[in-house]
């Protein structure tokens, strides 16, 4: 039976075998639901960027550059890390050089840490990618975000949703992944409310974002997509 893990900080991914294995992405605020939400609206590829400042150079060679750091939107940038900026219908087609604080980085870890396969993972694919997972081979690590390398609730909390649903399927030798699944199955019913006490929704809260992307990023399957890395670029592999 394959194995299944939940890593709560990037800082902690050396600790974890993650070679040769299936490695999901998780930045619920914002990163990952975006890429979800720039695949639905009909992006052909995004190229993920561990600094704003090499993400700024792909300007030159046509793509849409998107940069956030600190939950801000970088100045001369395209667009920021909000959902609803991948929304736009303009952007069907168009290639992303995307930089975050700390999903791009996570990304980053992950290959450099030798996993065979990343995926990208939010509320807003949740269903798509648990059946993505069940069909795969690999043993599985999901890989949370987390803000500066540090623990965050959103992103464990999706993680305990996907152990929830598809643990039955796997051997779980894994503290972290319990630990993450009876946090969602103890607020299951109070999500919301339970992410809006956050750190990061604090720091939504102090930046006076215009939009409610708490909300937005807690939606239960409405991007029908399956981001994964192909060629050094994430594309919809469904």
């Amino acid at each position: 039976m394959r194995n299944l893990e939940v890593v709560v900080s990037p800082a902690l991914l050396p600790y974890y075998n993650v070679k040769g294995k299936a490695v999901v992405v998780i930045d619920i605020l914002r990163a990952t639901s975006s890429m979800c939400v720039g695949f639905k609206t009909g992006v052909e590829k995004i190229l993920t960027l561990a600094s704003a400042e090499e993400c700024k150079l792909f300007k030159e060679f046509n793509f849409v550059i998107a940069a956030e750091k600190d939950a801000v939107k970088v100045e001369g940038f395209d667009l920021g890390n909000s959902p609803f900026e991948f929304e736009n219908p303009l952007l069907a087609g168009k290639s992303i050089a995307l930089a975050t604080t700390n999903g791009t980085k996570a990304i980053k870890y992950a290959e450099e840490n030798g996993a065979a396969q990343i995926a990208i993972g939010a509320f807003l694919n949740i269903d798509t990618l648990c059946n993505w997972l069940n069909s795969i081979n690999e043993d599985v690590v999901l890989l949370c975000a987390g803000w500066k390398n540090k623990f965050n609730l959103e992103d464990t909390l999706f993680a305990g949703v996907v152990v929830h649903k598809i643990g039955f399927n796997f051997k779980i030798d894994c503290d972290s992944a319990l630990s993450a699944q009876l946090l969602f199955e103890q607020n299951k019913n109070n999500l919301e409310a339970l992410v809006r006490k956050s750190s990061h929704a604090k720091r939504f809260e102090l930046k006076h974002l215009n939009t409610d992307d708490i909300k937005y990023c807690l939606q239960f399957n409405t991007a029908n997509v399956l981001p994964t890395l192909k060629n050094n670029y994430f594309v919809n592999t469904l």
